[in-house]
């Protein structure tokens, strides 16, 4: 249910259960993480994360939430390693994006999606609790009162909302979006060994 391609250096992998929005089991995160855990061996300089039909993702499944997959820590360690990844990372969200799933998009450098894509976290209305890194991710991304607002107030925000807000970085056109990716990824896919993750380090420590 988790495509991974290679096309030289650039990984994309592709959530694909597009029968259940792509709704994600603790089997499609653990593939996940996997397929991140080995970027730096497999020499990859740009990560691309996307989905499969008109939903990036659901969120979480919701049977194996109610059986504990909400609170499982594996949530949190693959929105942590995406983030400590050396290379450039993108979420091109084909789509809707809820819940848990927003934790690794959030986690990546870019952020892309197509028109009509919404952003929204249903945590407080689900009873559960987000996780902590996502909470700290949106909050610098969005602000405080705009994380409550998607958190705690049950705001699906809009594409253009997101985009304003700084959670979406560009909208482009459904047949444009891995075009897009790709193009983003370029001077990274060029750049000699150690560059893109010492610009990325800049950023982080600025």
């Amino acid at each position: 249910m988790i495509r991974v391609s290679d096309e030289g250096a650039l990984r994309i992998l592709t959530l694909d259960r597009v029968e259940k929005a792509n709704s994600l089991t603790r089997a499609m995160l653990l593939e996940l993480e996997a397929a991140v855990g080995s970027v730096a061996a497999d020499g990859v300089r740009a990560l691309v994360l996307t989905g499969t039909g008109k939903v990036f993702s659901a969120g979480a499944d919701l049977d194996e939430a109610r059986a504990g997959l909400a609170t499982d820590p594996v949530w949190e360690r693959l929105s942590s390693a995406v983030a400590a990844l050396p290379c450039l990372t993108i979420a091109a969200l084909n789509g809707t994006i809820a819940g848990g799933a927003m934790g690794m998009a959030l986690a990546c450098d870019l952020r892309i999606a197509v028109p009509g894509t919404k952003v929204f976290y249903p945590v407080m209305k689900l009873g559960f609790r987000p996780q902590p890194s996502d909470v700290a991710r949106l909050k610098a991304l969005a602000g405080p009162s705009r994380a409550k607002m998607i958190l705690m107030g049950g705001v699906k925000a809009s594409d253009a909302e997101a985009l304003a807000w700084g959670i979406l970085d560009r909208i482009v056109p459904p047949e444009a979006l891995l075009s897009e990716a790709a193009a983003l990824a370029a001077d990274a896919l060029g750049a000699r060994d150690g560059h893109v993750e010492a610009i990325k380090r800049m950023v982080v420590e600025a």
